[in-house]
């Protein structure tokens, strides 16, 4: 039986093909679209990424996607965001100074220090508060030279620790920014998957 369709926005800068392998290994129906119609109207939206921010933000910007992605997670409409994906959803980054982000998100992107490899490449783990209803402790593929270091009001967190601890995930009712990937991350980020599949339209 198939799960619920899932639109993954094609922001240019993101290799879709594990995102679309995971969501259908979690039972969705994902499909790839640009169309404003669609991350208005869609029952769950997922906003990938892999690069840099200012790319990511042009593209959304040209393909008029940004006010409707801002008015879906404002409203706490089912949305993941990944690895980019929650960058974006922020105010700004250090990556491309002067370039503003979504800002659904209150927050600055930083880089991580020079006292640890950049970029983190690999498995961490990572540690929820206990507020935090779908985001669960476990391990979780990253591959990011940038993060959140602090949790904005309003959210909950899952921290990582790389050079200090940082945000590796925010949750909001149904709302999730993985600074992970989770579509990479084994049965754990599955499970996720599947956790947030299920949150329909609750928001808190």
């Amino acid at each position: 039986m198939t799960g619920p369709e899932v639109i993954v926005v094609r922001t240019g800068v993101a290799n879709l093909a594990s995102v679309l392998a995971g969501l259908r290994r979690a039972g969705a129906a994902p499909r790839v679209s640009n169309e404003p119609r669609d991350i208005e109207t869609a029952s769950h939206l997922l906003l990938p990424g892999v690069g840099a921010f200012g790319a990511g933000m042009r593209q959304l910007a040209d393909d008029g996607l940004v006010a409707p992605l801002r008015a879906r997670v404002s409203a706490g409409r089912p949305t993941l965001a990944i690895c980019l994906g929650l960058q974006l959803l922020c105010d700004a980054s250090d990556e491309d100074l002067g370039v503003a982000g979504l800002g659904v998100v209150p927050g600055i992107v930083r880089r991580f220090p020079d006292t640890v490899r950049v970029p983190q490449m690999g498995w961490n783990n990572v540690a929820p508060d206990e507020g935090c209803r779908l985001l669960r402790a476990g391990f979780a593929y990253f591959a990011n030279s940038y993060r959140l270091a602090e949790c904005p009001s309003g959210w909950q967190a899952a921290y990582a620790e790389h050079g200090g601890r940082f945000v590796a995930a925010l949750e909001k009712g149904a709302v999730i920014g993985g600074q992970f990937h989770p579509e990479l991350s084994g049965q754990w980020g599955l499970d996720l998957l599947r956790r947030w599949l299920g949150a329909g339209g609750e928001t808190c």
